[in-house]
């Protein structure tokens, strides 16, 4: 039950950030998302499975997911040189941002007409105002769930290849050597005489 459960908020949220990293054209979150998801499957296919290799899997990739949201946070709040208004999101492709940018709660978004020498496909020529939380502390909002999620199931998967581990040494397998070594030490064994 719990692990459904972990699963679900998980998938989730994942699902809802690869939704919104689409609508922004966010290329390089897009592609950390979809293999997160297809992770996170793998891992719940390790527990019902009983193989803790793919839960290893998943806690290696929690920790580059931890990674790699610690990363998104910085960017977005502008630590260490990064700059939100550069174009890494999305692979230097296109000039989009972040979705929330212009669609977050409350802003109202206005297309004022562009200047003679801005181009088109400039965002430039859009004004966002009222916007009650601004865009940057929604990313980061965003990957902080990511991260408080990914701990609770890296703990989580640390102590079901425990369990697994655990079982996998205190099984006696039938005629294995546990049974051998137990009625070795229990039978007295007579010499026979003829």
């Amino acid at each position: 039950m719990g692990t459904t459960v972990l699963v679900m908020m998980v998938s989730l949220s994942a699902l809802e950030r690869q939704i919104f990293d689409f609508l922004g054209f966010q290329w390089a979150p897009i592609l950390g998302n979809f293999l997160h998801i297809i992770v996170v499957i793998l891992g719940l296919f390790g527990t019902i499975q009983y193989r803790p290799r793919y839960i290893v899997v998943y806690t290696v990739w929690t920790a580059l997911w931890v990674t790699w949201n610690v990363f998104i946070i910085c960017f977005y709040l502008e630590v260490g040189g990064l700059s939100k208004d550069t174009d890494l999101m999305t692979f230097n492709i296109s000039v989009h941002r972040s979705w929330w940018r212009e669609h977050g709660p409350g802003c109202v978004r206005r297309v004022l007409p562009p200047s003679a020498h801005g181009m088109m496909d400039d965002y430039t020529y859009v004004s966002v105002t009222g916007c009650i939380v601004d865009f940057q502390y929604l990313e980061v909002i965003h990957s902080a769930v990511q991260i408080l999620l990914s701990l609770v199931g890296f703990v989580y998967a640390c102590y079901v290849i425990s369990i697994f581990v655990e079982e996998e040494d205190t099984f006696d397998f039938i005629g294995g050597l546990d049974a051998h070594s137990y009625y070795q030490d229990h039978v007295e064994l007579k010499p026979v005489h003829l």
